[in-house]
């Protein structure tokens, strides 16, 4: 009945919008509401289904149904799907007899771009244990940390990685942890090897009662960055924006994903004849300027660029079917019933929603910019975050439409237009985007604190023109008696965050301003910028070069703003 339902709702829907509906996406309207209904009877027919139907089955009747084709390109090698499979029980079987897992046993991954990283997934995944998907950038405190959500006692890592295991071995041992490294040899005490013991085991096919526990609910991965999964995938360890369009070429690539700095570094490079020469029909990501994505075509040729909004933890989301440049989305009756959502009027000073006098908050008019939050409901659920309760509930917004209600709170600013297109404006709160990474404000204060001058830490993002994105700027204050140490910040800031999270510029202030219940302002640092002509405060700049944080000179500001110092 459900699935009758949803398909007589989905005409209804329909015939209303061909008689409101703008005709100039009337068709693109239909065909993606269309798609939307099919997706959903088959997600009911999978969710009913017994045994459940997971994305290791999908993949093994893959293997089955054509074991020869090729899954993965990667460094001029082809791996097969029936490959990939034999590989995957190796390690499973490897893990099975070395460290003795279990179902439900969570595992972390550190490892790189490299097939190793698939088919150790897909060998967790026939054990019935959940991957933890480490960001390879991380480093020492943010890396312990990733433990504590997850909850894993077993950490697999690449050889190239070995280093950064090292720094933190002392308490990973103390927590219990078993760390493998894929590698015949480590002589490292307390690292285990592993790629011996794979190379030794049987590839035959494990039973499905080691995951016979596993459903719907179960959790699959910790996720702490984007991944996707698809077509056969061409695998790169780094993205090479010269070798990009070879590599399409090469391997007649159809799909591309992206973020927005992807698209900047192609259209950075040198132009040539053949750039239009290639299969790549459809790019699918989130990020891109306006003014880039319009470069990117003329450049490129006649791409579909599918632009989205989505959050891995989030419970709505948004893609624009359309050719429209600049839209994350389009609003639309079917997907507003299912997913319900809204955007509610926000104090960027107090960075909190505007409620009226009793207590809910204002709806967004058309064209203004909003808070998107997204009704939480059996259908559309925020689970939370692993290991966080309180992160989680800081998520939960209640009371927004009427007493009572619930939503969950994406820190995004967005806007509809009257069109019903979808703008994606600005990020809130305590994190930013930069080289397509979220950066945690609160994590890299701890790190500047941690330098013997300095007291307290403000940090935040700040635009950069030509660049998507924000990056990394601190407001600091001094301890008593103390001057500003330009090696000693550096040493901390370089050793112990990624690059894309070492905050670029420093500002040293008397004082930081704080709200009214004692949280740091940042809207007016984040305005103010870091051009030295109009900041009295002293600026410093982080020089990878000189290996130090340098007094930012006008002369530095401006081969920033031309590009001649790159970021």
């Amino acid at each position: 009945m459900y699935i009758w339902f949803t398909v007589v709702a989905g005409l209804a829907a329909l015939s209303v919008l061909f008689l409101r509906t703008p005709f100039p996406h009337l068709s693109e309207d239909c065909t993606y509401i269309l798609r939307s209904i099919k997706l959903g009877v088959r997600l009911l027919r999978y969710k009913k289904r017994k045994p459940f139907y997971s994305i290791l089955d999908c993949f093994l009747d893959a293997a089955k149904r054509h074991p020869g084709k090729t899954f993965l390109h990667f460094e001029g090698r082809e791996y097969s799907y029936g490959q990939v499979d034999k590989q995957s029980n190796k390690v499973a079987r490897a893990l099975q007899a070395e460290v003795r897992l279990k179902e439900g046993d969570a595992v972390a991954l550190f490892l790189a771009n490299e097939p190793s990283f698939v088919w150790t997934w897909l060998g967790l995944a026939k054990l019935g244990c959940p991957a933890a998907l480490l960001n390879f950038n991380i480093r020492s405190k943010s890396l312990l940390h990733c433990f504590s959500c997850c909850g894993a006692k077993v950490i697999i890592a690449s050889p190239e990685l070995q280093d950064a295991v090292e720094e933190v071995l002392p308490t990973l041992r103390e927590q219990g942890i078993s760390v493998y490294l894929l590698s015949e040899a480590c002589s490292v005490q307390g690292i285990n090897t592993l790629s011996d013991k794979i190379s030794q085991a049987s590839d035959q096919p494990l039973s499905r009662d080691l995951r016979a526990n596993v459903n719907i609910r179960s959790t699959a991965l910790y996720i702490y960055t984007s991944g996707t999964t698809g077509i056969t995938i061409f695998l790169r360890r780094k993205f090479s924006a010269s070798q990009f369009w070879d590599d399409c070429r090469k391997y007649n690539v159809t799909v591309m994903q992206y973020i927005g700095e992807t698209m900047r570094y192609l259209c950075n490079t040198p132009k040539k004849d053949n750039e239009k020469n290639h299969r790549v029909r459809i790019a699918i990501g989130n990020g891109v300027r306006t003014d880039i994505w319009s470069e990117f075509l003329d450049r490129f040729g006649d791409i579909k660029v599918r632009e989205l909004y989505a959050a891995t933890e989030g419970n709505i989301g948004f893609i624009n079917y359309t050719s429209k440049i600049g839209a994350v989305g389009r609003v639309n009756v079917v997907h507003r019933f299912f997913f319900p959502y809204t955007l509610i009027k926000f104090d960027i000073e107090k960075e909190e929603p505007v409620r009226n006098s009793e207590g809910l908050c204002i709806e967004a008019a058309r064209g203004e910019t909003g808070l998107l939050v997204g009704r939480i409901t059996q259908r559309s659920p925020f689970v939370g975050y692993a290991g966080n309760k309180q992160q989680t509930e800081k998520k939960r917004l209640s009371d927004v439409l009427k007493k009572g209600d619930l939503y969950f709170n994406t820190g995004d600013l967005l806007r509809f237009d009257e069109n019903n297109f979808v703008y994606f404006q600005d990020r809130v709160g305590d994190t930013f985007r930069w080289k397509g990474e979220n950066v945690a404000t609160s994590e890299v204060a701890d790190i500047l604190t941690t330098a013997q001058c300095i007291l307290e830490a403000n940090v935040y993002g700040v635009q950069v023109e030509g660049h998507e994105g924000r990056i990394g700027m601190a407001a600091v204050i001094l301890k008593e008696g103390e001057d500003f140490d330009c090696s000693d910040t550096y040493k901390q800031v370089v050793n112990y965050l990624p690059a894309y999270a070492r905050p670029r510029f420093i500002r040293i202030q008397p004082c930081l301003e704080m709200t009214g219940t004692f949280k740091m302002k940042k809207v007016k640092l984040v305005e103010e910028g870091f051009d030295p002509a109009h900041i009295k405060d002293p600026l410093y700049f982080l020089d990878p070069e000189k290996k130090m944080y340098v007094p930012l000179t006008e002369e530095i500001y401006r081969a920033v703003a031309s590009r001649e110092i790159k970021l």
